[in-house]
């Protein structure tokens, strides 16, 4: 019997990833002008914005930029934020201090309570044109936002088309991201050494894995468990999910597919017959929860008839990896990277 929150859940859930993821980290303290300002950063679609200082007061669109603010030390300087992070998705260090930021929208943040809030910087993960003009209304215009002193800035992971306009295979959009808030809030420092340590993850596995072929390397599906089963999901080749999975050593079976997310049959997903599965269950707020989510999973692709024949799930090649570990742009990706590539290369790459 197939459970009750996987056939409940809605495509539109799925869909929302696509508009849409050390030691100790303290607070940055605000970094004066002249601490590294005047910043000209690049926007999407060529666009630029400058800061003469840094931003002291600061709204996210969701729990990913949201994550990367922490992650520099600038976390003080938020008033607050839509999407917030469901229970155990937040790295455990930060978690009591996420729970405490004011959240502005279970969702999408209101247009009015937005261009209201006294923010001088809004850091969207969403595209101009996706989630949050569908789910609000109407956003701010960028006239809008200028018009009460807030700079707009976009998460080009997960916002802005690929420059290259082919697949993202590398974790290099997120790095920029991470340089670009570090520049923006004067935590430069701190997103140089993030990036060296995702860079150092990443450069450990590839070298361990550069003598296996790439036509040679397995297949793999993410599976959104969050997605009604009637209705499997792929993550194309522009999400970031592409790049964490490629750099594991697979290969995407939806790498020929162009963009984020889309709908796709479960007769498709049975004949690419991937080699491994990852469970993309999003985070249920403790281990347990999340291993029921697992199990779950688990048994919807032995007992559904479309799914109980492929390789994967008769050889159990199944990865419990939580969703926005691999989905949303994160630090975190490169542990993703290192996981998927310990589970599938065991005596080459060591968990770390």
């Amino acid at each position: 019997m197939v459970g009750r929150a996987l056939r409940g859940a809605a495509i539109a859930s799925a869909l929302l990833l696509s508009a849409c993821g050390g030691g100790q980290s303290g607070a940055a303290p605000v970094a004066a002008a002249g601490a590294g300002f005047p910043v000209e950063l690049e926007n999407c679609q060529g666009s630029r914005v400058s800061f003469d200082s840094a931003p002291s007061k600061i709204v996210t669109s969701n729990a990913s930029s949201l994550e990367m603010l922490f992650w520099l030390g600038a976390q003080d300087r938020v008033l607050g934020t839509g999407f917030p992070p469901a229970a155990g998705t937040m790295p455990e260090r930060f978690a009591q201090a996420a729970a405490k930021i004011p959240v502005l929208g279970a969702k999408v943040i209101a247009k009015e309570k937005l261009l209201g809030s006294g923010a001088d910087l809004y850091v969207d993960t969403f595209s101009s044109m996706g989630m949050m003009g569908g789910a609000a209304g109407v956003a701010p215009t960028e006239e809008e936002f200028a018009s009460v002193g807030i700079k707009h800035v976009f998460l080009q992971s997960t916002a802005c088309p690929a420059k290259s306009g082919g697949a993202v295979t590398d974790l290099s959009a997120v790095q920029d991201d991470i340089r670009r808030l570090g520049a923006m809030t004067g935590s430069s420092a701190k997103a140089d050494e993030l990036v060296a340590d995702m860079e150092r993850k990443t450069g450990e596995v590839r070298d361990a894995l550069a003598g296996v072929p790439q036509d040679q390397r397995p297949t793999y599906y993410f599976f959104d468990v969050g997605a009604t089963p009637g209705q499997p999901v792929a993550a194309c080749n522009q999400q970031v999910a592409n790049a964490v999975i490629t750099l594991g050593g697979a290969r995407n079976v939806y790498a020929d597919c162009a963009g984020g997310f889309k709908p796709v049959g479960w007769e498709d997903v049975v004949a690419r017959n991937p080699d491994w599965i990852q469970l993309g269950v999003r985070n249920r707020g403790d281990a347990q929860a999340n291993q029921a989510g697992f199990d779950e999973a688990v048994r919807f692709l032995k007992e559904f008839p479309a799914t109980a024949g492929l390789k994967a799930v008769r050889e159990d090649k199944f990865l419990r990896i939580p969703s926005e570990r691999t989905t949303i742009a994160s630090v975190r990706n490169a542990d993703t990277v290192r996981e998927i590539a310990a589970t599938l290369y065991p005596d080459l790459v060591k968990a770390g």
